[in-house]
């Protein structure tokens, strides 16, 4: 049986993909900082007929990272699929006000969590995706990241202002293009996609009443990928219509 990490997986989109893995048949490990609400939403896909066990994982912590690695390698071996989920809007959710565009604080708090917490969590992980037969990497990136557009006046993303996310996931792309090239000679594969706006508590609590999409259907993009097979892509950006432009 495959088994799959997805980080932030207690709820969201991250939740919503490991229900899916999982009636795939794949054995989930559901990623969380707070164990106790790991250990619920694993509960909850059991109760399901879903092989779900938590742990514990802070993406902004590198030694709890490794701990995380030790522990899925002690019980499990490898790791066949890592999605890279946990992200952070601070621009939209800070309590405290933003102090425009350029806000050290927010940059410094998002890329934290979307990019260096990826890193972290990758590098950890690596290892046992290597030990896998075909290991596969989801970076969960956002059409917000992209550059082109974020150029295109009729781009329906033309128009949205959050520089520090929008470079985070624009960052994260490109670590996907680039370990997509590192990985090139393996059978593991990379790739980031695009849920598209969905129902979830990171754009804060307007968005749950705005976002078009459930969790569910944002997750279908983040499986597909995961599962990928050995003649599929690496190195991409995809949501669910397809390649997204960087």
């Amino acid at each position: 049986m495959r088994n799959a990490l997805i980080t932030g997986a207690n709820k969201g989109i991250g939740f919503a993909a490991a229900r899916r893995l999982g009636g795939s048949g794949v054995e989930v490990l559901i990623g969380a900082r707070d164990p106790e609400k790991g250990e619920e939403a694993a509960a909850l896909l059991r109760a399901e007929g879903i092989d779900a066990e938590a742990v514990r994982i802070d993406v902004t912590d590198p030694a709890g990272v490794r701990a995380a690695a030790a522990q899925v390698k002690e019980r499990h071996g490898h790791l066949d699929i890592l999605v890279n989920n946990a992200g952070v809007l601070p621009e939209a959710t800070a309590a405290e006000q933003v102090e425009g565009p350029m806000d050290l604080r927010m940059f410094r708090t998002t890329f934290d969590t979307n990019v260096f917490g990826a890193v972290a969590v990758t590098e950890a992980f690596l290892p046992l995706l290597s030990a896998a037969p075909a290991g596969r990497i989801v970076n969960v990136s956002s059409t917000m990241g992209s550059l082109a557009d974020q150029t295109d006046p009729d781009s329906g993303y033309y128009g949205m202002i959050v520089p520090a996310y929008q470079s985070s996931k624009a960052a994260l792309n490109s670590i996907t293009i680039a370990l997509s090239k590192a990985l090139a000679d393996t059978p593991v594969k990379v790739n980031a996609v695009c849920p598209g706006w969905v129902k979830t508590d990171l754009g804060g609590p307007d968005n749950k009443a705005a976002a078009p999409m459930t969790p569910d259907e944002g997750a279908a993009i983040v499986t597909q990928m995961a599962l990928v097979g050995a003649d599929g892509p690496t190195g991409g950006f995809f949501d669910r219509s397809g390649p997204v432009r960087w």
